[in-house]
């Protein structure tokens, strides 16, 4: 039996709007996770993966704005909901998110219990010994002892931030976790650490994720599906052994190109010339042809239609449309 789709997003559109014009942070971007499957959402910096994640969590900030689409989460349209309905309806409670660096995000003047006890006060009215016993519960989750509810952030170490956070992310149970770059400022051995809890609880808990970084080679442990974004677009969307193994755009090429291997005999690896595009006014055309090496003619006349190659949706002039 087919698994229920929990998240689908239509042709969304977020835009920052400036003094010198709109940002295009993100453009039409499509795509939908069943339960208990794993999203890679993988590119450079800038290129809108942090942007798709505040937008589905309706939480991007002005000048930024939701121009154009739509976020089914579980039967409620996101897009819709006033910021007080999206604060009680869905954040923490059907979606949730591990943002980068938890020494920005746990508040330094509160102990590590009482800021976990927050979300369960607010959407389900549980206070003292139960909530208690529920963070401990979560805690216990990550590998973090029960004491730890009752330290202070600056107690603990980077790494045992970084797992009351995704703790915290758990707590409510909800269906999509976010987790934007988790593992950033970690050294090897704790990142390595922290991606396997994060393998045990993809298996213990069916919840389903998205996985934000810039690289391929920690979402090669932990999606099911993998989309690369460009520009504010997602160029290449598909399963993630068929990407891995046969890379469809010329800028996933490159990116997997990038990537250190201990089994192939590289005397080089591959590298991207130039910069990303200035999204105040993208390229013409495919937003990736000035930096391209299989560009031609009509990559810089016209938009590319998304189609399908090999079950994976790929945006490029190199295909024909379906």
């Amino acid at each position: 039996m087919s698994k229920k789709t929990v998240l689908e997003v239509n042709d969304l559109s977020t835009h920052y709007m400036t003094s010198k014009g709109d940002v295009r942070g993100l453009d039409d971007a499509s795509f939908e996770i069943k339960r208990g499957e794993a999203l890679g959402l993988a590119g450079e910096s800038g290129c809108g993966k942090s942007t798709l994640a505040f937008s589905l969590l309706k939480m991007v900030q002005p000048p930024g704005k939701i121009v154009k689409g739509t976020i089914d989460l579980d039967g409620i349209e996101v897009t819709k909901l006033t910021e007080k309905q999206a604060r009680k309806k869905i954040r923490w409670n059907k979606i949730s998110m591990v943002f980068q660096g938890a020494m920005d995000i746990l508040t330094p003047v509160y102990t590590v219990g009482q800021q976990m006890k927050e979300p369960l006060k607010y959407h389900k009215g549980i206070e003292g010994k139960e909530a208690r016993e529920i963070c401990v519960e979560y805690l216990d989750l990550v590998d973090l002892d029960a004491e730890l509810f009752d330290r202070y952030p600056h107690e603990l170490s980077g790494g045992q931030k970084q797992r009351v956070i995704i703790a915290t992310a758990l707590l409510m149970e909800p269906d999509v976790v976010i987790l934007d770059e988790p593992t950033t400022a970690l050294d090897v051995v704790v990142e390595a650490r922290i991606m396997n809890d994060l393998k045990r609880l993809k298996k213990e808990l069916d919840n389903s994720s998205i996985f934000i970084t810039h690289d391929l080679s920690i979402l090669a442990e932990v999606s099911d599906k993998l989309a690369i974004m460009y520009a504010g677009w997602i160029i290449e969307i598909g399963s993630a052994l068929d990407i891995y193994h046969d890379p469809k755009h010329p800028y996933t090429e490159k990116l997997m190109a990038a990537i250190p291997t201990l089994h192939e005999d590289i005397d080089r690896l591959e590298y991207i010339p130039g910069a990303p595009p200035d999204l105040i006014r993208p390229p013409s055309g495919c937003r990736f042809h000035p930096r391209c090496h299989k560009a031609f003619d009509k990559c810089r006349e016209e938009v590319p239609a998304d189609r399908m190659v090999d079950g994976v949706r790929v945006k490029c002039h190199l295909y024909p449309e379906d």
